[in-house]
This record gives C-alpha cells, structure tokens and sequence, in this order.
C-alpha cells in the first residue's frame, strides 16, 4: 500500500500560480502510475494530469494543458502540480492518486487517493 498527502494549495487571484505536492510513503512509489484530480462543489471528480513510473510520458486534460505541469521525483516519494495562468473554474479541491495499473484518466482505476487540497482562484 501507498500514503499520500497532498500540500500547496491555497487562495489565488486568477492568472497566478501554485504548485501542489503529494508526498508518498508506505510503498514503492516507483512502481506507481500517478495521477491528479479535482472536484469542484456539485460537480464530478475529474482527470487533470497523469504521469507515468518512468516519468517519460505525461498527460493533461484538455482545459489545463499549457498551464499545468505534472511531474515527479521518485527518489524523493513525491509528486508536483505546478499551475499556472490560474482561472476562476479551476477552483476545487485537488487530489492526488496512485495506481498499479496502466496509466489512465479514469479515476476508478486508481487504487490509493490523498485526502486532498483546496485551491480557491478568485476573479
């Protein structure tokens, strides 16, 4: 099994940066596939940004690609989301999550989730 604790978030005025991390304890944390989400109030968790064990290949869902940047360091168990060019709708709390399986944007798929972090952008 794998811990993760999320950090970084915050209050923003729109069009500044923040840059979350999630920090793994527990388990190999190179073995996992890593992904963040985020849930916005009356609205689904949805995929924000993926990156696989080896770090070579990173996705972004369509609304945050040329702002968010997802990577990681394994010798240090953590992972980041840096944000920037933030914007009012990417108000939500963000989660971290961890998967054995294939790299994926389906939240079902992911085995092990932080508790989450609050980013609040405001207008």
């Amino acid at each position: 099994q794998v811990q993760l604790v999320e950090s970084g978030g915050g209050l923003v005025q729109a069009g500044g940066s923040l840059r979350l991390s999630c920090v793994a304890s527990g388990s190999t944390f190179s073995s996992y596939n890593l992904g963040w989400f985020r849930q916005a109030p009356g609205k689904e968790r949805e995929f924000v940004a993926g990156i696989g064990w080896s770090r070579s290949r990173t996705y972004y869902t369509d609304s945050v690609k040329g702002r968010f940047t997802i990577s990681r360091d394994n010798a240090k168990n953590t992972a980041l989301l840096q944000m920037n060019s933030l914007k009012p709708e990417d108000t939500a709390v963000y989660y971290c999550a961890a998967t054995t399986g294939p790299s994926t944007n389906w939240a079902l798929r992911y085995d092990y989730w932080g508790q989450g972090t609050q980013v609040t952008v405001s207008s």
